[in-house]
């Protein structure tokens, strides 16, 4: 699934493409993909004649801004948006077209069908789910150190676990929180209340890091991902240790290993990233 890095990526390249399009129609072929209104047929009145102003970001989530309406859109697994000519003929795993006045059409497209669509009006798209109830954004003055520190001392849980939890901070998912705790020297198994604020603080660090510099690297091409313009993400090559089991760590050579938790594939170093005991 696409991280923040990722989604960063995939909105400065749409708002390349589609600022300032006008709608001329729209297209649902998959109306699972709708999940407000309720109707699909809404969703496509509700569009036509709409501008699309700008595109932001809320941690995985595009927000598609219009002269009435929001689009939140999720990309899930394997959505991706790409802009072509309406005479193009399109393939089956294409499920919503937006056709544009100057002949060309914004296309979703979905192998897995996954993605979603909720369509708000201006002003309302963070009173709701899926927005309502997401955390701050890693790059906010809202994350600050004792804000993480904070969420962090009133939970036990494994802190991998807790870092994926949208509802403390936004945008973090597999990649990117195995990297941080890589390079915060932290096991992904510790309990979060465990964390000694030396800790905590190293670890806020390089959350902010890691992620900026995926950002700057057009994020990591894992399996199918790849922009709007086909360019895959370079920030894999820069990887401690996400997918790097049987490899050696490049800070210590020890063999990266492999394990579950919370029933995400979890990568690290034994040696780098040493199990402490929670004291008392």
């Amino acid at each position: 699934m696409p991280e923040l890095p990722e989604v960063e990526t995939v909105r400065r390249t749409l708002i390349q493409l589609v600022k300032g399009k006008n709608i001329e129609k729209v297209t649902v072929l998959w109306p699972k993909i709708i999940k407000k209104p309720e109707e699909p047929e809404q969703f496509c009145d509700a569009l036509r004649g709409q501008t699309i102003y700008d595109v932001d970001r809320r941690g995985k989530f595009l927000k598609f801004r219009l002269d009435d309406y929001v689009m939140v859109s999720h990309l899930r697994m394997e959505g991706r948006y790409g802009l072509y000519d309406k005479e193009e003929p399109y393939d089956k795993h294409t499920h919503v077209l937006f056709t544009f006045t100057d002949g060309t059409e914004l296309r979703y497209r979905d192998v897995r069908k996954f993605g979603t669509m909720h369509l708000f009006k201006s002003g309302e798209e963070e009173d709701s789910l899926p927005l309502s109830q997401l955390g701050p954004e890693p790059f906010s003055a809202e994350f600050t150190l004792k804000y993480l520190e904070d969420k962090l001392s009133k939970t036990n849980r494994k802190i991998k676990v807790a870092l994926l939890d949208q509802t403390n901070v936004v945008g973090l998912g597999n990649i990117y929180v195995d990297e941080a705790l890589f390079r915060a020297g932290i096991y992904p198994e510790r309990e979060a209340n465990s964390l000694t604020k030396k800790e905590i603080k190293l670890l806020h660090q390089e959350i902010i890091q890691t992620l900026s510099e995926a950002v700057d690297k057009g994020g990591s091409t894992i399996r199918s991902y790849v922009n709007t313009q086909g360019d895959i993400g370079m920030f894999q090559l820069q990887l401690f240790v996400y997918g790097q089991n049987g490899s050696a760590c490049q800070k210590c050579g020890t063999e990266i290993e492999k394990t579950v938790v919370g029933g995400r594939g979890t990568h690290y170093c034994p040696k780098c990233q040493k199990y402490k005991k929670k004291t008392k």
